[in-house]
């Protein structure tokens, strides 16, 4: 039997004009992006807080602080990256079902995109990948289209590991 972990990862992010709109590694044409140190992917982030909580391996703003300057407008894909290679050697992704909440964009046209990006980026079949975009029906903060949010959740199994033992 294989032990499976699994991890939520949650982000947030608030709108500003003049950044590049960046989901799930794809670029969404949109007139405002979001607002943060690196890139600002909510998804990626909310990706990689998920396989650092399955891994036991604390939070993306201890691995990635915004405080240095390295990280400053870097692609969140190269971040995703560092945490494959830090788990690498035990543990695989198993599945991701991911959930990105905001008014606008309609995000619907661009579900398909990520899940194939995010399958490359992660080394595995898209089809363990689901993308879900919701919205809020006006409500809160990405309701007023004030920014974006995203959850997921993975499921890591862990390398070399016999829980019958």
């Amino acid at each position: 039997m294989i032990e499976v972990k699994v991890g939520l990862g949650y982000d947030v992010h608030k709108f500003e004009k003049g950044r590049k709109l960046i989901l799930g590694g794809v670029e969404i044409p949109y007139d405002k992006g979001l607002a943060g140190h690196s890139d600002a992917d909510v998804l990626i982030h909310a990706l990689i807080d998920a396989i650092l909580g399955a891994a036991g391996l604390g939070d993306i703003g201890e691995h990635f602080p915004d405080t240095e300057i390295a990280y400053k407008d870097i692609d969140s894909s190269l971040l995703l990256k560092k945490v494959l290679a830090i788990i690498e050697n035990k543990f695989r992704v198993n599945n991701v079902d991911c959930i990105i909440v905001a008014q606008r964009p309609k995000l619907s046209p661009y579900k398909e995109q990520i899940r194939i990006k995010l399958s490359e980026l992660l080394k595995i079949e898209k089809e363990r990948i689901n993308v879900k975009a919701k919205t809020e029906e006006g409500l809160g903060f990405t309701g007023r289209q004030e920014g974006i949010k995203a959850y997921v959740i993975v499921s890591l199994e862990e390398l070399g590991v016999d829980i019958r033992k």
